[in-house]
C-alpha cells in the first residue's frame, strides 16, 4: 500500500480557488468593505512586500469574523457541489482513482480551507489535512486554527498523523513552491504534473 499526498489548488484544479471562494461565501456589504479596507495588503502584496499568509490571513479575519458556522457551513458545502467540479483536472481526478484503485491512502494536503474541502472530500473518500478556521461559541471567528497548512507545515502534519514505515511508497503532487516541503518527503515526487527527482 502506498500514500498519496495530492496538493489541491493549481494541482487537483485548474487554479487557486481562495479568491473564487471569498466572493461565493462572504457578503456582499463586506466584500465591498474589504476592498477599501484591505486594499493597501493587496498592494503590498502585489508589489511582494506582504506574503500570501499574511494576506489570506487579513482576507479570512476581515471576511468570516463572528460569521455563523451554519451559513459558512452551508455555503462550504455549495462551493464544493457547484463551483469545484468545473475546474476539477481530468488528469487529477484520473490519477486518484488509479491510486484508489491500487487500495492507496490518498489525502489532500492543502492551505485551503476545511470549510468547503471537507466537503469536497466526503464526497471523493479521500482524506483531508488542511487550513482550518478557529470556531468559538457557535461562530467562526476569524482566525486560523493552527498555522496555515502551506510549507513546511505540510510535510509535519502528514508526518505527524502517518507512519512513513505503513507504506511501500509515498507519492506527492504539487504545483508552487509552497509545495517543495511536501514533495521532499514523497518517495515519487510530480511537480505540475511531470514526475522530478
Amino acid at each position: 500500500m502506498n500514500l498519496a499526498l495530492f496538493d489541491f489548488d493549481g494541482t487537483i484544479t485548474s487554479r487557486e480557488m481562495f479568491s473564487d471562494f471569498m466572493h461565493f461565501a462572504v457578503t456582499p456589504r463586506r466584500l465591498a468593505a474589504g476592498r477599501v479596507l484591505l486594499a493597501p495588503v493587496v498592494i503590498g502584496y502585489k508589489l511582494g512586500l506582504v506574503s500570501s499568509n499574511v494576506i489570506r490571513s487579513q482576507v479570512v479575519r476581515f471576511g468570516f469574523r463572528d460569521e455563523p458556522l451554519a451559513r459558512l457551513d452551508q455555503a462550504g458545502e455549495r462551493f464544493a457541489r457547484e463551483v469545484l467540479p468545473g475546474v476539477l483536472r481530468a488528469q487529477a481526478m484520473e490519477r486518484i482513482a488509479w491510486h484508489k484503485a491500487q487500495g492507496d491512502v490518498v489525502v489532500v494536503v492543502s492551505g485551503a480551507l476545511d470549510v468547503y474541502l471537507r466537503h469536497w472530500c466526503e464526497q471523493h473518500g479521500l482524506a483531508l489535512i488542511c487550513s482550518e478556521l478557529e470556531r468559538v461559541d457557535g461562530r467562526y471567528s476569524g482566525r486560523y486554527r493552527g498555522r496555515q497548512c502551506v510549507g513546511a507545515e505540510k510535510p509535519r502534519r502528514v508526518l505527524e498523523r502517518y507512519n512513513r514505515g505503513d507504506f511501500d511508497r509515498v507519492y506527492a503532487y504539487g504545483d508552487t513552491s509552497e509545495d517543495l516541503d511536501l514533495l521532499r518527503i514523497a518517495d515519487r515526487k510530480y511537480f505540475n504534473w511531470r514526475e522530478v527527482a
